[in-house]
């Protein structure tokens, strides 16, 4: 049997108590680890010590870095980092996974957007009347158009004819937050087209909008389904977060107050805006000084 992670974390609590370990210590080591199995469970797959690779972790990391502060990051770096380092030591494992892995969290550094005609590209590596290209095209326009996370698409539920109609769905965000988010006509079309495909899968039954070959479409199968249309539109290691970057960057270029993006995008903290918004500040500022010129005055 597969040994799990909590109650390798009690244990691990238990040696921190004895080294007289601060309680607060204890709980932000604790939440490392409790969320690292909270991911990987997210993902379809068990929170057991067999899990606790360096791909997985990468992966974790990854996706912390692009929907959390930095210094959230950093914490939860060091927890998970130390939780391996004392596997070892008791011999849970002969190599710590997170050896060599190193955190470089970006400081005030844009997240590259995607551009129209990269978009126009992306969506016409889609085109198709299968039921492969009639997924993946509503996919794409979903993440463009709704901006959401990936674990917010796959979360989607099968929309009714007026959602389709109104231009709405409501996704579940963190901490079970629900709220809806809003697309345009062709991404109606596109979910309408893949709606009706939809219908003569052997998973038409389930309520998970979005499917596979196997049932419900993973977080992982939409990273995958992203890369791959993304080197078809030549766009070189394209991941679903890059879709919420260009959703801010557009949304806030285009008159969109912070306040409203920040209630799209299911952020509780300010700190998101800086992040997602950095792109879109230095496109205004960047326009500000071109417009100013002052050293072509004199």
């Amino acid at each position: 049997m597969a040994t799990v992670l909590r109650d390798l974390a009690t244990s691990f609590a238990r040696y921190l108590r004895a080294e007289g370990k601060a309680a607060g210590t204890l709980r932000l080591y604790g939440q490392s680890v409790e969320f690292y199995a909270r991911w990987l469970e997210s993902h379809g797959k068990p929170a057991t010590l067999d899990h606790l690779t360096r791909r997985e972790i990468v992966d974790w990391l990854a996706d912390l870095q692009a929907d959390r502060e930095a210094s959230t990051v950093r914490t939860r770096y060091r927890g998970l980092f130390r939780f391996c380092s004392w596997l070892v030591a008791e011999d849970e494992i002969a190599k710590s996974p997170m050896e060599g892995v190193r955190l470089d969290v970006p400081r005030a550094k844009p997240v590259p957007v995607l551009s129209d005609d990269e978009l126009v590209r992306l969506v016409r590596a889609c085109h198709g009347k299968d039921f492969v290209s009639r997924r993946d095209e509503a996919i794409v326009r979903v993440l463009l158009d709704c901006g959401v996370r990936v674990s917010e698409l796959c979360g989607m539920r099968v929309l009714t004819s007026k959602q389709l109609d109104d231009g709405y769905v409501m996704v579940h965000g963190k901490g079970d937050r629900v709220r809806p988010v809003y697309f345009g006509d062709r991404t109606a079309q596109a979910l309408d087209r893949y709606l009706r495909i939809r219908s003569s899968s052997r998973w038409a039954h389930l309520d998970a909008l979005f499917l596979s070959q196997r049932g419900a479409l993973s977080t992982d199968g939409v990273r995958e389904i992203v890369r791959v249309r993304g080197l078809a539109a030549g766009i070189a290691d394209l991941h679903p977060h890059r879709f919420r970057h260009t959703f801010a960057h557009d949304f806030l270029m285009n008159g969109g107050q912070e306040r409203d993006l920040k209630r799209l995008a299911g952020w509780s903290s300010d700190a998101m805006l800086e992040r997602y918004g950095a792109s879109a500040a230095d496109a205004r500022a960047k326009a500000a000084a071109q417009r100013m010129k002052r050293g072509d005055r004199v």
